[in-house]
């Protein structure tokens, strides 16, 4: 069966001259135990009709909450104080929940940023398609899954057919985001609102899902609200950009202007935050190289056959599994930073906890002069020198327990001060990652995201170790608190000497820490080199995709 991919037709009395999106001094704040909190104030904003809108900002400048507020989606404890919200002309404030049930999925859609919080996880991908097909353009099941193999197979999906009986786990994440996209653009929407949309994913799965949107946006002339707050991707995608601060807008404009001559200062710091890969800031090398951790032949297989396997089944145990790292040769030298880069799957957080001592694994590993065969030969010093920070810090913070009791744990545990002076340590360590010492108080849930980074490097730096292993630790963050963390690192090891590996797939950000970078690809060691050496001739073709890859406003290499 073919299905057509025209656009929905539309009421012939409906004015196509009207901005998809009209925006006139509305205002938010949320109920809460302490009076009203204002969220939004006196928003002036428009979008033109195929015209794509940035929408930029830190966490809590209250990007999300406009979004929320567009699609008519507020919380119990949202308070609306003022003004408008205009779809097509038509006042959205006044439409009923039933009517705006309607108008979402048809004439209003939104991509998450985390696509596997946007699909159910029980219902097959083709199922979840069909079903806004059929509630919002009144297709039969047949022609729902037709079209909805069309528009999988529009986004760039190989296999579109086979995709439509997969279940979300089964698919990547950024095979899920093509779906979330192909469900929104479905019923040929008259806006779009992204909300993050590559934050979830790695950075050449980004590149391929901007150029999508890009692509999608010229075929249906679609009107787009690109929220973010990584400029260099909004720089690639939108017309024009407004720039936000705790719930005021401060500056508006076509995107080159604003980036290249910002007018309000705030905009200013966030361009200024953009990880410039000629501004180095990392410490300087040691002059005379000494290798503190190696790694010879290192692979590590997935799956692999148990001994009965190998002895009854050696033919089949040969194809059994498969390799996360294979053959990896690497040495990270005392006092340096090393940059370890690559997409998702590629084997990054692979060799972390092979270094962390988390992971069985083949080859040798050598530390302080002294060689580890296997996970198990890993003793109680080795973990005490070896700390590692995780990307998401809300998985790896206890929420029941204090900053205090989180912080003092590795004091405690190796016994690095005496019991007496552990709350003293902890005030100190809370000093050294530029939080306050009454922070031991708090719980987890009462920090901001990069407060709570801090915590976790604290922690780690807690135990005096030799080597932290930093995986993806600015990945979640905003771009100026992504610096912030990222200055944090380079002052501490300045002042305690130690070793970092800082796994990422920026490598502008990883260029202007690092003093050298391996680069990983499907497991194996593809490339390794200085810093200054990154855009050489010799680089592996892998290494110079990721490297035009990263986007970057012009204002901020400049």
């Amino acid at each position: 069966m073919t299905v057509s991919l025209a656009p929905v037709a539309t009421d012939a009395n409906s004015s196509t001259e009207k901005p998809a999106l009209v925006i006139r001094n509305y205002s938010l704040s949320y109920r809460t135990d302490n009076g009203l909190v204002s969220a939004l104030k006196n928003i002036d904003l428009t979008i033109g009709k195929g015209q794509t809108v940035g929408l930029v900002g830190e966490s809590g400048s209250g990007k999300s909450s406009m979004a929320w507020s567009v699609m008519r989606y507020l919380p119990p404890n949202a308070v609306e104080t003022g003004g408008a919200i205009r779809l097509a002309g038509e006042e959205m404030l006044d439409f009923s929940p039933r009517q705006m049930a309607d108008i979402r999925g048809s004439r209003m859609s939104m991509v998450f940023q985390d696509p596997s919080t946007s699909l159910n996880p029980t219902i097959r991908i083709g199922e979840q398609i069909a079903e806004v097909l059929m509630r919002h353009r009144g297709l039969t099941k047949i022609e729902a899954y037709a079209y909805a193999e069309a528009a999988l197979a529009r986004t760039g999906i190989t296999r579109p057919k086979e995709m439509l009986g997969r279940y979300p786990h089964e698919a990547s994440g950024g095979e899920k985001q093509r779906v979330v996209i192909a469900t929104a653009f479905a019923c040929e929407p008259e806006l779009i609102i992204f909300d993050e949309p590559t934050t979830a994913l790695d950075i050449l799965t980004a590149r391929q899902i901007l150029d999508l949107f890009n692509q999608l946006r010229e075929e249906t002339n679609v009107s787009a609200l690109y929220i973010s707050h990584d400029l260099g991707l909004v720089s690639r995608v939108v017309d024009e950009v407004s720039v936000i601060h705790k719930g005021v807008i401060v500056e508006s404009g076509p995107v080159q202007d604003v980036f290249r001559r910002p007018k309000a200062d705030y905009t200013r710091q966030l361009i200024g935050a953009v990880p410039n890969p000629d501004r180095w800031i990392g410490v300087d090398a040691p002059a005379v190289p000494e290798t503190l951790v190696k790694l010879d032949d290192v692979g590590v297989r997935y799956g692999a056959p148990t001994k009965l396997q190998k002895l009854f089944w050696p033919k089949d145990s040969e194809t059994t599994g498969f390799w996360g790292a294979k053959g990896v040769n690497i040495d990270i030298r005392k006092g340096e930073l090393l940059g370890v880069v690559g997409e998702s799957g590629s084997g990054k957080s692979t060799i972390a906890k092979v270094l962390a001592g988390l992971q069985d694994f083949e080859g040798r590993l050598e530390f302080a002069g002294k060689t580890f065969a296997n996970r198990k030969d890993i003793d109680r010093a080795y973990r005490r020198r070896v700390q590692l920070v995780f990307q998401h810090p809300d998985a790896s913070l206890n929420p029941r327990q204090r900053i205090g009791t989180i912080i003092g744990r590795p004091l405690k545990l190796y016994g690095v001060v005496p019991a007496d002076k552990v709350a003293a340590r902890v005030a100190e360590l809370l000093e050294m990652v530029r939080l306050p010492a009454d922070y031991a108080k708090r719980y987890p849930h009462q920090l901001s995201g990069g407060e709570k980074q801090r915590v976790a490097i604290a922690r780690a730096f807690a135990a005096e170790p030799d080597l932290v292993i930093c995986d993806e630790v600015t990945a979640a963050l905003d771009v100026s608190v992504q610096a912030a963390v990222a200055e944090l690192l380079v002052k501490l090891q300045k002042d305690t000497g130690t070793a970092c590996v800082f796994i990422t797939h920026d490598l502008n950000l990883i260029r202007q820490l690092a003093h050298r970078i391996a680069v990983m690809h499907h497991g194996k060691l593809v490339d390794f080199f200085d810093r200054p050496d990154a855009r050489s001739d010799d680089r592996d073709a892998y290494t110079k995709a990721l490297l035009d890859a990263v986007p970057v406003p012009e204002a901020a290499i400049a």
